[in-house]
C-alpha cells in the first residue's frame, strides 16, 4: 500500500530517518519543519496521512491538528515526549488518530502507519469470509471491524483510530464492565507510557459522537468506581456503586 505522507518534524535528523523509512516502504514523503508549513502543504497537496510532532515552531502540532481536523478526516499520527501527558490527551481530544511517545522505534512507527492507512482505505480490504469477522451490533449501534466503519441507526459515525479500538472492544462484549486498565491493555497492549486518562478522553469523545445527550449517557455508561460498559440504550437506571439502594 503506497501512500503520500506528510511529515511535520522540526528535528531535521528525526525527520530524515522517518522519510528514509517511508521511502523504503514505497511511500512518497514530504517533510516540513514548522506547523505553518504543515498546514499550507496539507492544503496544497492533501496527504494520505500526517505524521505530526507536537513541539514545533511558528504553529505547534496541537494547533495544526485542530486546524486540519476541521477541514478533513486526514489520518493524523502525533509524536510527543513521554512526559507530555497533557499534550497527548489534548491531541486525542482534538481528533488525532494515534500517537507515539519519544523516543520510539522507527519500525514500530512504520507499523502504526500501515495500520492507519489500512483503516483509512476500507475499500481496499476484501471480506472473503464475513462469518469469521461479523459486524458487531448493540442496539442501534453497528461496528464493522473489517471496514473500520460505525453506524448509529442510519447515521455514519466518523471515529479516530483510538476511539474505534475502544468502541470495538466494548461492542464485542456488550454489558460487560471494563476497567480503564483493561481497555488500555486491549487497545494499547504493554505501552507503559499510556495512562488511564487516555481512555477517559476516548470515552468522552465517543459520547459526543454517539449519545443524544452526552451529559446523560445511555449507551457508554459509567459504572462508578469500576469503569465503563456499552449498553443498547435501554437501561432503566444508571449504574450505582455496590451497596447503594
Amino acid at each position: 500500500m503506497c501512500a503520500h505522507i506528510l511529515v511535520a518534524e522540526d528535528d531535521v535528523r528525526q525527520a530524515t530517518v522517518i522519510r528514509r523509512y517511508l521511502e523504503h516502504e514505497g511511500h512518497t514523503a514530504v517533510v516540513v519543519h514548522d506547523g505553518r508549513a504543515a498546514i499550507d502543504q496539507a492544503r496544497r497537496r492533501p496527504p494520505d496521512l500526517l505524521v505530526l510532532d507536537v513541539m514545533m515552531p511558528v504553529v505547534d502540532g496541537l494547533q495544526v491538528c485542530r486546524t486540519l481536523r476541521r477541514e478533513s478526516d486526514l489520518p493524523i499520527l502525533v509524536l510527543t515526549a513521554r512526559t507530555a501527558e497533557e499534550d497527548l490527551l489534548r491531541g486525542l481530544g482534538l481528533g488525532a488518530d494515534d500517537y507515539m511517545t519519544k523516543p520510539y522505534s522507527a519500525r514500530e512507527l512504520m507499523a502504526r502507519i500501515r495500520t492507519l492507512l489500512r483503516r483509512a482505505r476500507p475499500t481496499a480490504e476484501v471480506r472473503e469470509e464475513p462469518a469469521d469477522d461479523p459486524v458487531l451490533r448493540v442496539g442501534a449501534l453497528m461496528v464493522d471491524p473489517v471496514q473500520h466503519a460505525v453506524w448509529f441507526g442510519e447515521r455514519r459515525i466518523e471515529l479516530t483510530a483510538g476511539e474505534f479500538r475502544v468502541l470495538t472492544v466494548m461492542a464485542a462484549a456488550p454489558e460487560r464492565v471494563f476497567t480503564r486498565r483493561q481497555l488500555l491493555m486491549h487497545t494499547r497492549g504493554a505501552d507503559t507510557f499510556v495512562t488511564e486518562r487516555t481512555i477517559d478522553v476516548h470515552v468522552l469523545n465517543l459520547r459526543k459522537k454517539l449519545e443524544p445527550d452526552p451529559r446523560r449517557p445511555a449507551y457508554l455508561v459509567t459504572v462508578i468506581g469500576v469503569g465503563y460498559k456499552l449498553t443498547d440504550g435501554t437501561d432503566d437506571f444508571p449504574a450505582k456503586p455496590r451497596g447503594e439502594r
